[in-house]
């Protein structure tokens, strides 16, 4: 049961990250869905997979997104 639950919010999470406009608010939630993934990798008994999850998708790509935004600046041109 915990599983759908994560799968449901892992899907509200994607669509969120399409809708917003402001480029750091979807990065935050990209790392949030890499987190939720992380968690879920970890209830399916899939631990090295999880922990390199968090590693990469969580903790760098996060950063260098939010690193790239500061450069580039947060908002869409739509």
């Amino acid at each position: 049961m915990l599983e759908f639950i994560i799968l449901l919010i892992l899907v509200i999470f994607a669509f969120l990250s399409l809708n917003v406009k402001n480029l750091f608010t979807a990065s935050i939630i990209l790392g949030a869905y890499s987190f939720l993934t992380c968690v879920l990798l970890s209830k399916m008994l899939a631990v090295d997979v999880a922990f390199t999850e968090a590693c990469v998708g969580s903790g760098v790509s996060t950063v260098l997104m939010v690193a790239t935004l500061c450069k580039v600046g947060f908002k869409t041109k739509d």
